[in-house]
């Protein structure tokens, strides 16, 4: 499989001058240049272009992409995550339009709205199978559980307040602040208080386990899902050496 510059514009939507950009800020190099001066791309470089563009689509800056894929080892791999969270996203996208749909309906039947209905798909539990891998089915049962449990209300704030601190997070990345210092340390500690909410992940209610925050700030930066949270992969080192500067005070 060997496609021209030409070729690869017209199949992907995205522009000559942008893949002539990933070439020359060493993002995305073609695996040869014909004697008409044309890029050509074969397979492998291809398969990095689809990379490329299901981390643009997460929001992941160019910079945070290239160091993604640069220290990634195993293609298929990685490949088969992403698709296992396309999946995933595809799955939530059909709730989210099977409530909106519904509500439709029902406004314009008259019909009465039912808070049960109309919020499928907008909740947390997306990443369930994750948190049942990671820390155990009991802990993604009883997230899931206290999730249901709670009022519409008590979901938006929740979701409200993880908004504001992913946007504060990305501010003090931003700034270039020092992870250790007093303001990322207060966002750290705001970071542990809304772990702690959620019932199922080790150490709700109390102190966290610092191994546990740790272990939290790296999966941040290596899953770009969560990193994307706090502005790609810079942002997402930003979180962990701030959590692990916490983790430090606790023991």
């Amino acid at each position: 499989m060997d496609r021209s510059i030409t070729e690869v514009a017209r199949l992907t939507g995205i522009t000559s001058r942008a893949l002539r950009h990933y070439d020359r800020i060493g993002l995305l190099p073609p695996s040869r240049i014909g004697a008409n001066g044309y890029r050509h791309y074969d397979e492998a470089a291809l398969v990095r272009l689809q990379r490329v563009l299901l981390l643009r689509g997460l929001g992941v800056g160019l910079g945070d992409v290239a160091r993604l894929l640069d220290g990634a080892t195993d293609a298929p791999a990685d490949l088969r995550r992403h698709l296992d969270h396309l999946r995933r996203e595809r799955d939530r996208l059909d709730r989210q339009i099977a409530s909106v749909q519904h509500t439709i309906r029902t406004l314009e039947e008259g019909g009465t709205l039912m808070a049960e209905t109309m919020f499928d798909g907008f909740d947390h539990t997306r990443y369930e199978e994750e948190v049942a891998e990671r820390w155990g089915r009991e802990a993604a049962e009883r997230s899931g559980d206290w999730w249901a449990s709670i009022s519409p209300e008590a979901r938006t704030a929740w979701q409200e307040r993880l908004a504001s601190l992913n946007a504060d997070w990305r501010v003090a990345a931003g700034a270039g602040l020092d992870p250790a210092g007093p303001e990322a340390q207060e966002l750290a500690r705001r970071h542990v208080a809304w772990l702690a909410g959620i019932p199922g992940t080790p150490g709700a209610g109390g102190d966290p386990d610092p191994d546990y925050l740790r272990g939290l700030g790296e999966m941040y930066v290596a899953d770009e899902r969560f990193a994307a949270n706090y502005g790609g992969a810079t942002g997402a080192a930003f979180v962990r050496d701030a959590l692990a500067a916490h983790a430090a005070t606790l023991g």
